[in-house]
Formats: C-alpha cells, sequence, structure tokens
C-alpha cells in the first residue's frame, strides 16, 4: 500500500465518523459519550470556567479641570490672606495738559483699590479597610488606588471652586414671585397655589436635584470626628406667592426679578404651607404645569441665607458679581415665563449681547478677554445664532472622495470681537464641564497695559500645595488626607465679564 492510499483511507475513516452522531445506538455501550458528563455553564462564576477578567481596575470618570490646568500656581510667603494694591485709573479729575510759558502744570489724580484674598484650605479623605487589601492581591494595588482618586477628587472639587466659589458674595433673599394663572398648559386642578422660589449659587446648582432637593445649611462630620457647618448654595427663600387655577387643565406662569450671583432658582409649590420642591431652573421664570414631584418642602431650608460657604474662596464668577468690582455683569430680560430670553443675532454672523459686552469692555478699560465659558448648551446657540445670520459664509464642508462621503456639522470655536486695537481680535469659546446652562463667563490672560506690573492677571496662590498624609493607623484601616492650602487672586476682576438669565433657544 502507498503513502498516498493510507492518507485517502484515513481522509475516508474521519468522514464517516463524522457522519455518525454521538447518540448513535452503537455508542450506547460506551458509557460517557452518550451524554457529555461537563458543560459550559451558564454563568460566569460557577462550573469548571475560566474567569476573564482582565487584570487593573479601568478608571472610567471624567477628570476635567481646564481652569486648573490653565491658571498659574505661584507660592505664597504666609500670612493669612493675598493683599496687594493696584492703580485702577489715572487723570481721574479731567485734568487738561496744556500749560502757559514758564508755569507748571495741574496735578494728576489717580484712583487705588486695595485687594484681598483669604487662604483656604481644601482636601478630602480616603480609606482602605484590611480585608480590602487581601481582597484586591493579584488585582489591583487598592491603597494606590484610594490616594490616586483622592487626588483626582480633590482636583474636581478645586475646578468647581476656582470657577464658582461663593465666600463673600451672599444672594440675600429671593424676591417674592408674580404669578399669573393659566386656564390651559397644564393639569393643575382647582385651587389656590402657592408659589415659594429660592435663588441657587453655582455651588447649589451643581449640586441640587428635583428627587434630592437642594442643599441649604449643611454639617458635615469629618473623618476625625469633627464637624463643619456651611452654606449649600441656596439663598434665602422668598416668601409664598399664591394664585387660584380653575378647571382642570391649568397651569402657573412664575417669574422672579433676577438676583445678582445666581446661576439657577429653585420652585417649590403646593398648598400655603406645604410647598414642594418641583423644578430648578437657570433662567428666573417657570411654568408649572402639574403638581411638584419632588419630596423637599420649603420649610425645610429654614429662615437663613445659606448662599456663601465660609470654607471655599470665591471663585471667579464671583470675584466678578461682588458689588464694585467693575465686571461687566449683563443679565438678559425675563422675557416668557419658562422661556425667558435668548441670545440674539445680529444677521452678521455676530450676537448682539456679546457685541454689547465686548464693546463696554473696550469703552471703559481698553480690554479684550480672550476666552468665553460656556455650557453646551450656549455653545450650541451660539452656533445656531451665527449661522443662522450668515449662512453662505459661515458654513464650510470637507469632501471625502475617497469614501464619497460628505463631513457634516458645524461648531463654532471661536467669535471675532470687533472692539480691539488690532481692529479684531479672536476670542476662544470653550465647554466648561461645570458651567451651567443659562451663563456664559468670559475671561482675560493679558492685560494690554504696559508696565503694569501683572504677570498673571489670575493665579493660584498657594501657602502649601497638594499634599498627601498616611493618618497613623487607628483602626484595621489605612486612612489618606489629600489637601492644599490656597487662594484665587484675580489682579484686575475687569478684565471678566458674566452674561446670565439667557434662555435657550
Amino acid at each position: 500500500m502507498t503513502m498516498q492510499t493510507d492518507v485517502q483511507d484515513v481522509l475516508d475513516r474521519l468522514k464517516t465518523a463524522q457522519q455518525r452522531p454521538l447518540g448513535d445506538p452503537r455508542f450506547k455501550s460506551l458509557l460517557g459519550l452518550e451524554k457529555s458528563t461537563y458543560s459550559e455553564s451558564a454563568s460566569a462564576t460557577s462550573g469548571l470556567t475560566f474567569y476573564d477578567l482582565e487584570l487593573g481596575a479601568k478608571f472610567i470618570y471624567p477628570v476635567l479641570t481646564p481652569l486648573r490646568n490653565t491658571i498659574p500656581r505661584v507660592s505664597g510667603k504666609g500670612g493669612i490672606q493675598a493683599a496687594w494694591r493696584a492703580i485702577t485709573a489715572i487723570n481721574t479729575n479731567g485734568l487738561r495738559f496744556g500749560v502757559s510759558s514758564a508755569n507748571r502744570g495741574g496735578v494728576l489724580a489717580v484712583a487705588t483699590q486695595d485687594y484681598t484674598a483669604t487662604y483656604k484650605g481644601i482636601g478630602v479623605e480616603t480609606s482602605v479597610d484590611f480585608e480590602a487589601q487581601y481582597a484586591g492581591q493579584g488585582f489591583d494595588d487598592v491603597r494606590a488606588i484610594a490616594a490616586k482618586t483622592g487626588l483626582e477628587a480633590l482636583m474636581l472639587g478645586e475646578e468647581a471652586m476656582i470657577l464658582g466659589g461663593c465666600a463673600s458674595s451672599s444672594l440675600g433673599l429671593t424676591p417674592t414671585p408674580t404669578l399669573t394663572a393659566l386656564t390651559t398648559g397644564g393639569s393643575l386642578a382647582a385651587q389656590t397655589w402657592s408659589v415659594i422660589c429660592a435663588a441657587l449659587t453655582l455651588d447649589g446648582l451643581m449640586n441640587g436635584s428635583i428627587a434630592g432637593g437642594v442643599q441649604g445649611q449643611i454639617s458635615r462630620t469629618n473623618a476625625d470626628g469633627s464637624s463643619d457647618t456651611f452654606g449649600g448654595g441656596v439663598a434665602m427663600k422668598s416668601a409664598n406667592a399664591t394664585v387660584a387655577t380653575t378647571g382642570a387643565t391649568g397651569s402657573i406662569s412664575a417669574t422672579v426679578a433676577s438676583v445678582r450671583g445666581a446661576l439657577g432658582y429653585a420652585w417649590f409649590w403646593g398648598a400655603a404651607g406645604a410647598e414642594t420642591l418641583g423644578a430648578i431652573t437657570t433662567i428666573n421664570s417657570v411654568v408649572i404645569a402639574a403638581s411638584a414631584t419632588g419630596a423637599q418642602t420649603a420649610a425645610s431650608l429654614g429662615v437663613n441665607d445659606n448662599s456663601s460657604n465660609v470654607l471655599a474662596f470665591d471663585g471667579l464668577i464671583y470675584q466678578a458679581v461682588k458689588p464694585g468690582s467693575g465686571s461687566y455683569i449683563y443679565t438678559m430680560a425675563p422675557g416668557t415665563a419658562g422661556t425667558g430670553t435668548p441670545l440674539t443675532s445680529d444677521s452678521a454672523g455676530g450676537i448682539i449681547e456679546i457685541d454689547a459686552v465686548l464693546k463696554y469692555m473696550w469703552d471703559n478699560y481698553r480690554l479684550s478677554p480672550d476666552t468665553m465659558w460656556v455650557n453646551s448648551q450656549e455653545a450650541l446657540n451660539i452656533s445656531r445664532k451665527i449661522l443662522s445670520g450668515s449662512q453662505t459664509a459661515a458654513q464650510r464642508f470637507v469632501f471625502e472622495t475617497a469614501q464619497d462621503l460628505v463631513g457634516g456639522g458645524i461648531m463654532v470655536r471661536t467669535y471675532l470681537n470687533r472692539f480691539s486695537m488690532q481692529g479684531g481680535s479672536v476670542i476662544d469659546i470653550k465647554v466648561h464641564p461645570n458651567m451651567p446652562a443659562g451663563s456664559i463667563l468670559m475671561t482675560t490672560r493679558t492685560l494690554p497695559y504696559p508696565l503694569a506690573g501683572v504677570g498673571n492677571v489670575m493665579q493660584i496662590r498657594t501657602r502649601q500645595d497638594y499634599y498627601q498624609i498616611e493618618w497613623p493607623l487607628r483602626t484595621r484601616r489605612y486612612e489618606y488626607g489629600v489637601y492644599a492650602d490656597e487662594v484665587l487672586q484675580s489682579y484686575f476682576p475687569p478684565s471678566m465679564a458674566l452674561i446670565t438669565n439667557i434662555g435657550n433657544g
């Protein structure tokens, strides 16, 4: 028999065997072949199956800190606060400069201002049980993860404080709402409704929700058993206003006068004395169309103003809105309740409200901001307003001829400031993860003033930059603290501007 015949014979026998199922009667006498002893488990954690778990935890959460990343950090020199003085204007008495023969000129008057910024400690604690460390052996270094997540959490909290920490600009008493009863647009039963509003800082808005409520006074128990009490970003609630609805399809439009520094408003409604949280808005109005779905009552807020936080430093927004700062605060008109007033296209590729702010900054301070910090909502609305006013000139399409594709979608990433010495300067538009809808913050990195003596228009001044403490063992748990001691300095608040109460549209 040749080798070729042997190979062909083996192939024929394999084909014959493959055509005979294990259920063939001829295999019944062979134990273990008719039915498998072991089969694939339906569970990933039972049976004799390998658990295909990749080593190392994946850190799938954003750590977006654009302001912290770009604002310079400098070392302080002790003390309890950073203090500096500035000359803010010269020739404030309108002196004329002509002089007569042999005589001296007039005396120049200047304006000065003192600034202070109190240092604040920031920090967070993490811990790892002994058992958690034992369980993580061979998978990940749980103690290292605790330190890493603590530092990243501190950076995220610091970013929010740099943007909107509110230490000294309390919002005060929220104005009483103005109510109008409507016979359509909702499902309110016929009754007398009471409405209460509470203005919110950035902190209050970021940490508030319909389900969880808004935080008035916060009492926090710390890792060492001590406690701190501070404001959660909610202003003193308004007096209640009442209105009666009729029928079964009623609704209520509610509006309050805009509160300087408020980036949001919490609305409570129901029977008088039992008003419940039903809406949180970023404009100063709301349309109430149904019974409130939240659980928090207005009575739970108490009677105090809890908008400021004594443990925080003033961020950019609240250094801008502070009385006497010189920053331009542009508040949009209330407009239609629940809708507000959106940005307005000038039909020439610009936006009326933004141009009004830029013109003011040039007319009064001869400067131009370089960055606009916006929410995703305002980024989209800015793009739409600019394109609607200049549809043929602002669009650019990219053709991929190799794949016969056209790339769609347009995003306006810069804005041309027409009011500058250069005949036009470009302002970057950046989406900030903590910037709320309804507001735009403008900042400036450099001043156009010669020999200003200001290296950084804004900077983080630290008595002690980031440091970590591994505390002595007191239980079977490793405890870590990540801290810093710092303050935000803005040398020239008029270099900032804020547009608030912007309606979506």
